[in-house]
């Protein structure tokens, strides 16, 4: 089968398979993640205005854009949408990956082919076809220590030759941000989701430390955080969907 990158309208998106089990700390919560802020667009534009400083009201200006099946069939992008001019392209990340700026350059051409596809642009034309300028973020929440907040270049994974010609024209930046509990505290406040979605992961890292299996630390992490109250409303549903 020849690979291609494909547009998935957003109401197919919701049409995903749903899990038949826990099949891990890592993909539970990265399904999350991905549950809660694609379905909740008033979160997700909280989560906008907390890294933006910024004070967007309006949901129906936000316009989900995901990608399904970008490049290769494993490898889509999490989360991406169109708000203020911008494609913001959001990942949420359990191991580092140093390879995130590459992803996000593969994930924005595949964007912009499917916007200009979109508007019938002719990118052979005379016209200038206008774009939403990217912005790269990355939530982290793994086990490796990491800063609350750093910058991954494309331009890290050009050979440094010697005698080599002109620098590169190409450059990408990735933001990356802690979102582990205890991280990045002024936007986890700013954003009440993601500081439930951290504390819930918390959970689940708790008990993992107290000797749980995998799936029991799941399960202990979501009976708890729905006993006290936190993302109840999205925890019921999400486990009866699991």
């Amino acid at each position: 089968m020849n690979p291609r990158m494909e547009f998935v309208p957003r109401k197919k998106r919701f049409l995903r398979l749903p899990l038949r089990r826990f099949v891990g700390n890592r993909n539970v919560k990265d399904r999350l993640f991905c549950y809660i802020f694609e379905r909740d667009r008033e979160a997700l534009l909280k989560l906008y205005n907390a890294l933006n400083h910024t004070d967007y009201r309006d949901v129906q200006a936000l316009e989900i854009v995901t990608l399904d099946n970008v490049v290769y069939m494993s490898m889509k992008n999490d989360m991406a949408f169109l708000l203020a001019g911008a494609l913001n392209l959001y990942e949420h990340q359990s191991t580092f990956c140093p390879n995130l700026p590459l992803r996000f350059l593969l994930y924005i051409a595949a964007e912009y082919e499917s916007l200009a596809a979109k508007a019938k642009a002719n990118i052979y034309g005379q016209k200038l076809i206008p774009l939403p300028a990217p912005q790269c973020v990355v939530f982290y929440n793994g086990d490796d220590a990491m800063p609350d907040e750093q910058y991954l270049r494309l331009a890290d994974a050009f050979p440094d030759t010697p005698g080599a010609g002109p620098s590169s024209c190409l450059e990408l930046t990735v933001r990356m941000l802690n979102i582990n509990y205890g991280h990045n505290s002024g936007l986890t406040a700013d954003c009440r989701r993601l500081d439930e979605y951290s504390r819930f992961v918390d959970c689940i890292k708790a008990y993992r430390r107290e000797g749980s299996s995998v799936n029991q630390a799941v399960e202990n992490a979501v009976t708890y955080c729905i006993d006290h109250g936190i993302m109840e409303d999205i925890l019921l549903p999400f486990r009866a969907e699991v």
